[in-house]
């Protein structure tokens, strides 16, 4: 709706300040000819905006000007409380200022916007930890946020899977990312992803230079420069792509029984067979890994391939029938 739109175009050019009639159809999907009418428009309702001329203009709002409109919609009033997380505020040192903000929020909604906002708050809330995973301890959280906001450096001990499994690392970190109740941090150079939890040791000091107890060389605080054109979104989806790709190298064919489920799996040939099983191909990290996961399963999947894997079941099995075979006997017919 024209309307929604004139007020993006002030919340944009409120928070970004000079952008150019293309920059400003980009961030709203449309034509730039709808963006003229649409500052015309603007104008003429008394809105002070100016457009410059030239390869450095654009337009900008009035020095000091300021709409107190949110522009919010029942649905984004709706979103904007769903998306509240308490938990990662609260670990962040944040969860008072979280918590205060939405109450400033829901003061300046219209009724009917609070009526709806409370709803959600009501029926919805969001807990992204897993069920049967402990709470990670993370107590250099709060440093690497810090960190992340003033564009420090830090120099961590640094615990990784592989050997030397204890590492030294220089960071320069550019944000933080919470995925399924777990912080990481991504830092240059690189850059790269580093687990929050997995530090063991964390200091602004470089330790190859001065003792970190000392004063001097030790006690001077390192920044970097953040890349301009670093997107952290763009980069998480990315390196989960990335992630997913090395991770399932290997592939598994396989017969599941009706009504069985598994995860990645894709039909080989689009139907079941004769018997109600279907063939499926699913991609597998390693033969350990797939070992466990399909022996969950039980009598509703036959492995067929790869033949490491599908022999590694046979002898689990056979272990199995071996173990329990004379409570089999005592109890069969």
């Amino acid at each position: 709706m024209k309307s929604s739109r004139l007020v993006s175009i002030l919340l944009l050019l409120q928070t970004r300040g000079r952008m150019t009639a293309a920059q400003l159809a980009e961030a709203l999907e449309v034509s730039v000819r709808t963006v003229y009418r649409d500052v015309e428009a603007l104008g003429a309702a008394g809105v002070p905006l100016y457009g410059d001329a030239g390869h450095a203009g654009g337009y900008r709002l009035l020095d000091g000007y300021r709409t107190r409109l949110t522009g919010l919609t029942t649905d984004e009033a709706e979103a904007l409380f769903l998306a509240g997380a308490p938990g990662p505020a609260a670990e962040l040192g944040l969860g008072p200022v979280l918590a205060a903000a939405q109450l400033k929020v829901r003061a300046a909604l219209p009724a009917e916007l609070r009526e709806h906002v409370d709803r959600i708050s009501g029926r919805f809330h969001l807990d992204a930890p897993g069920w049967y995973a402990d709470a990670d301890q993370t107590p250099f959280l709060h440093t690497v946020a810090d960190a992340v906001w003033n564009n420090r450096v830090l120099y961590a001990m640094y615990r990784r899977w592989r050997e030397p499994t204890d590492v030294r690392r220089r960071l320069e970190p550019y944000g933080l990312v919470l995925k399924a109740g777990r912080w990481y941090v991504v830092a240059g150079p690189g850059p790269r992803t580093f687990r929050v939890d997995q530090i063991l040791e964390l200091t602004t000091a470089d330790p190859t230079i001065a003792d970190p107890t000392s004063t001097g060389a030790a006690d001077t605080v390192e920044e970097f420069v953040r890349p301009e054109d670093f997107d952290l979104a763009a980069y998480w989806t990315a390196h989960q792509r990335d992630f997913h790709d090395r991770l399932y190298r290997g592939e598994a064919v396989v017969r599941l029984a009706p009504g069985a489920t598994l995860a990645r799996a894709v039909p080989v040939n689009g139907r079941p067979e004769s018997d109600g099983w279907t063939l499926m191909s699913v991609p597998i990290e390693s033969v350990e890994h797939a070992h466990g996961e399909f022996l969950r399963l039980g009598t509703e999947i036959e492995v067929l391939a790869p033949p490491e894997l599908r022999d590694r079941i046979a002898r689990t099995v056979a272990q199995l029938a071996e173990r329990y075979g004379n409570l089999l006997t005592d109890g069969g017919d």
